[in-house]
């Protein structure tokens, strides 16, 4: 009975330092653990009101030899209106509402698609913005300051996006959209 009290005793020292050595064995690992580089700095919020300066900006100072302006039904000039209120608030959330109540009315007008994606770059709502400007040079003239207003807001957006290569290649096609007057002798 006396050796069997003594292999107990024994066998519960062994225990108690299996459960240091364990302990000791994992504070070591976690203190050599490589966690790798620090993550990256979180990238600063984009600038919306600068992009959409940008954008409106490359329509204003596009000289081309061809402008095409639409013409509209008075209603759709009344929500854009009042979408153009709503902005000038800030209230880009109203100034879409607006915009998307104009294109219930003409969902194919390409200038209704351009501000209604300016709308969505107010609002930092990146890949909406460049879908509408893609869908709106694609119905539009695709010259003057609205083709020109479509790619810098891809541009915007896909800077945005951090997709530098898609951006370089928006300023490229932006360059597209003037055309140049015939010299007539």
């Amino acid at each position: 009975m006396r050796q069997l009290r003594t292999r107990i005793v024994s066998l519960f020292s062994c225990m108690k330092l299996a459960h240091v050595s364990i302990a000791f064995v994992s504070v070591l690992a976690g203190a050599c653990a490589h966690t790798g580089p620090p993550p990256a700095p979180p990238k600063p919020p984009v600038d919306t009101a600068a992009a959409l300066r940008e954008i409106r900006a490359a329509g204003d100072g596009l000289d081309s030899a061809v402008q095409v302006q639409p013409l509209r039904d008075a209603s759709i000039d009344g929500y854009l209106k009042s979408a153009r209120a709503a902005e000038s608030r800030q209230d880009y959330v109203a100034a879409a509402r607006d915009a998307d109540e104009a294109l219930k009315l003409a969902p194919d007008a390409p200038e209704l698609l351009q501000y209604k994606a300016e709308i969505e770059i107010a609002r930092a709502q990146w890949s909406e913005a460049e879908q509408l400007a893609l869908k709106s040079h694609a119905l539009g003239p695709r010259s003057g300051s609205l083709c020109a207003r479509n790619w810098q807001t891809v541009v915007e957006a896909r800077t945005a996006l951090d997709d530098a290569l898609t951006a370089d290649a928006a300023r490229q096609r932006l360059k597209e959209c003037r055309i140049k007057p015939v010299l007539r002798m």
